[in-house]
Parts: structure tokens; sequence; C-alpha cells
């Protein structure tokens, strides 16, 4: 591992145990996240498979901050909205400026000949589905009455599809 990778560890082990348990998206999906992102950085994994993990770490580090304003009642228009911007903003203006973003052979063609971006395109749909599982994950248990239908429900959801677009995408980047 290089010292970025390491610094990334540090700060984000840090961080998570800073605060109390926050019940947005439990804190072993997102360890899980930022394990797997590490992972397929270090094995040389497709940056579009990266992507995916990113996207999701992103996703519940957004809901993780949102429950904290939440617990410490910090309101203000469009919060939301803000805090999802500012955490898309810090996550890709680093990643182009140190050109992990924008590279011409990063790119890839996909849907009526337009190029994305690998890692880009990663972050989007990793992003879409980690936050689809976490919802379908309260869908479910709201229709179960407030009970889980199985063991380590809430860490399997948003982690699942992150798992099936990583298989789909290794072998559409194979």
């Amino acid at each position: 591992m290089n010292k970025k990778n390491i610094l990334f560890f540090l700060i984000s082990f840090l961080i998570f145990f800073r605060y109390k348990i926050i019940l947005a998206v439990c804190p072993v999906c997102t360890v899980a996240v930022g394990v797997g992102l590490s992972l397929s950085r270090w094995l040389g994994i497709d940056d579009t498979i990266s992507g995916l993990w990113l996207g999701g770490l992103t996703v519940s580090l957004i809901f993780w901050t949102i429950d904290l304003l939440n617990k410490k009642n910090i309101k203000f228009k469009a919060r939301n909205l803000i805090t999802t911007f500012l955490y898309y903003l810090f996550l890709i203006l680093p990643l182009h400026f140190m050109g992990f973003l924008g590279k011409g052979a990063n790119s890839l063609v996909c849907f009526c000949g337009i190029h994305f971006d690998k890692l880009f395109l990663g972050i989007l749909v990793g992003s879409i589905s980690f936050w689809w599982g976490a919802e379908f994950y309260y869908y479910l248990k709201e229709k179960n009455k407030g009970h889980i239908f199985f063991p380590f429900q809430k860490v399997v959801m948003p982690i699942l599809p992150l798992i099936l677009f990583s298989i789909i995408f290794y072998f559409l980047t194979k």
C-alpha cells in the first residue's frame, strides 16, 4: 500500500471512532466499502469497479453526515442537497487534479457512443446502487412491521448491489 492509502485508512478510522454509531447506514457497511475500494486499487482492478466502491463510500458518508446534522439539530435551507454537493465536489476535484479523472486512456464507450470516464461512471453507478440498496432495506423493514427478514440485512442490502455491479463490470471490462 502506498502512503495515500494508509493516510486514507487512518483518517477514516479516526472519523469512524470519533462519533457514536449513527443509524443511517451501519458502520460495518462503510468500513466494508472502504476496504473494498482500497483492495480494488491495490490489486489493480479496473477503475470502473473501483469507482463503484468509491461511490458507495461517498453515499454512506453523506448519510452519516446528514444523520449527524439531524442529531445535532443543525438545520438550514437545502442542507441535504448542499451536503451531497460538497461531498461529490471534494471527491471529484482531487481525483481530477491528481490525474485519475479525465485521462484519454481511461474513457469507456458507453450508451449511444457517448464516452464516459471509467472512474466517474463507476462512482455514478456505485452511488445510485448503494443508495438504492439502503433505501430498499428500509422499505423491506417497513413492509415487515419494523423487523428485518434475515440477520445482517442492514449490512447486506447496500453492499449487495455493489458486489453485483462489480461482477457485471468485471466481465464488461475484461
